[in-house]
């Protein structure tokens, strides 16, 4: 066999609990993103605010 076909190969799906600490997980990953987005935003704003006001 080739390595693309191991790539294909269909998984088993997860147990209930499996699936419960799966979405948790992504629920976790998809927080620290928005986290860090919204840190993101907030340090632009306040850098746009004191550039604002230094060329008054």
């Amino acid at each position: 066999m080739r390595f693309y076909e191991f790539a294909s190969a269909i998984k088993k799906p997860l147990t209930p609990d499996q699936a419960r600490i799966q979405g948790m997980k992504t629920q976790v990953k998809n927080t620290q993103k928005a986290i860090k987005a919204e840190k993101a935003r907030q340090k632009i704003k306040a850098g746009q605010q004191a550039l604002a006001q230094n060329s008054l």
